[in-house]
């Protein structure tokens, strides 16, 4: 099957961990290595942020990425593309008519909109949205940076695609409340690399390590940590990974924010900001934390308690979007809810206190993600919803 990927603003090969660089950008990668794996062809689509960029790469997983000409070529926020899109549809138009597909799958709203736009006549439209506006709008009110044509935009996708896949449950509830029928959702979550990200042995020093990682904005809840760490023993550090490269740290606004949130908790010294950390050395951090802690104050669907708990470590996630189904409570972790650190210091107090429990915790999260959310798995999952809108329009075009 040739497979088009469009991923507008979060492309594969970008360093994870920049503003608008996190999940969406693993997830598309690593989907596209997997079903090259399953024999497909896959192309994935994205628009050029660099004049340097090459026009075609072909990655060592198999899969290619195109970066498409659609506005300057430079780095511009994501909610800043709406005015290119029109110049992005176009442009695929146009290369899909030279390179025909079987199936194009769209990641993000902009995505889909210029996806819809440039599909030729009978060639199916799934779409995964990875955030929705209407749950961005409801938890950052007047914050929200979303242009303000993104709730209508996404809710007429809903009745131009073919399908749409949700990474969760609770996506299920917001897509049908917005008046998607529930036999056009299939729900498949993210995954995460069993192989990459393995059980390590924790650090055996004398103090103890809370681990958060992410991209640092407000809404993450690195604050909420900080906050519960001062209810915490002495003898309890925070390890914050994510942001810029260790050398910019000091100039970025929300490192100052935080390390002010940590003087006025009288935490300094107990809180250490270590900047972006590469992908592959993620799972010795992982191994090295006592505890993961994930507690943004929203979540489409959170890829770090994955990769924590197939690390074979105990997470305490906040009880929102795709980490309400991947977070077992007394499994193998903890849900909160956010933006509560006093709830956040009593639920991370015992799983401090226990190393047994944290072992526990850790095992059973391992089994989890090695059974459930293993890419191989969400790959064929993701394919058998393909398969299906593929078969779908033979059916419509043969009756």
């Amino acid at each position: 099957m040739r497979i088009a990927m469009v991923s507008e603003h979060a492309n594969p090969l970008a360093v994870v961990g920049r503003v608008d660089a996190g999940g969406q950008n693993v997830h598309v990668a690593a989907l596209a290595a997997h079903l090259v794996r399953r024999g497909h062809r896959v192309t994935v689509f994205t628009r050029r942020d660099d004049p340097d960029l090459p026009t075609r790469v072909r990655t060592s997983a198999g899969y290619d990425v195109e970066h498409i000409c659609a506005g300057p070529p430079t780095e511009i926020p994501k909610d800043d593309i709406l005015q290119h899109v029109p110049a992005l549809a176009s442009a695929l138009e146009q290369r899909w008519i030279s390179e025909p597909f079987d199936v194009i799958h769209s990641h993000f709203w902009m995505s889909g909109l210029a996806s819809v736009l440039a599909a030729p006549p009978g060639v199916p439209v799934v779409q995964t949205f990875h955030a929705l506006g209407t749950v961005k709008l409801r938890h950052q009110g007047v914050r929200d940076t979303s242009p303000p044509q993104r709730l209508a935009a996404e809710a007429r996708l809903c009745g131009q695609v073919d399908r749409v896949i949700a990474t969760c449950s609770d996506e299920v509830a917001e897509l049908t409340a917005m008046g998607m029928a529930r036999d056009r959702i299939d729900v498949v979550p993210c995954g995460v690399d069993v192989d990459l990200f393995t059980p390590g042995l924790p650090g055996r020093g004398a103090r103890r390590h809370l681990l958060t990682v992410g991209r640092l904005v407000e809404r993450k809840g690195v604050a909420d940590v900080i906050m519960a760490l001062a209810e915490l023993p002495d003898d309890v550090d925070l390890l914050v990974a994510g942001g810029p490269g260790p050398d910019a740290l000091d100039a970025d606004p929300e490192v100052e924010r935080l390390r002010k949130v940590a003087a006025d908790c009288g935490v300094t010294d107990r809180v250490r900001f270590l900047g972006a950390v590469a992908r592959p050395a993620m799972p010795t951090l992982f191994g090295s934390a006592d505890v993961v802690v994930a507690v943004p104050w929203y979540e489409p669907f959170g890829i770090v308690p994955l990769e924590a708990m197939a690390c074979a470590r105990p997470v305490v996630a906040s009880a929102v979007g795709g980490m309400l189904d991947s977070v077992v409570p007394g499994v193998t972790g903890e849900l909160v809810p956010p933006r509560q650190p006093a709830v956040l210091a009593r639920t991370l107090g015992p799983l401090l206190a226990d190393p047994a429990l944290r072992r526990a915790r850790g095992r059973a999260g391992r089994r989890r993600v090695s059974r459930e959310y293993r890419w191989e798995s969400i790959a064929a999952r993701t394919e058998r919803v393909y398969l299906s809108m593929t078969a779908d329009l033979r059916m419509a075009v043969s009756s």
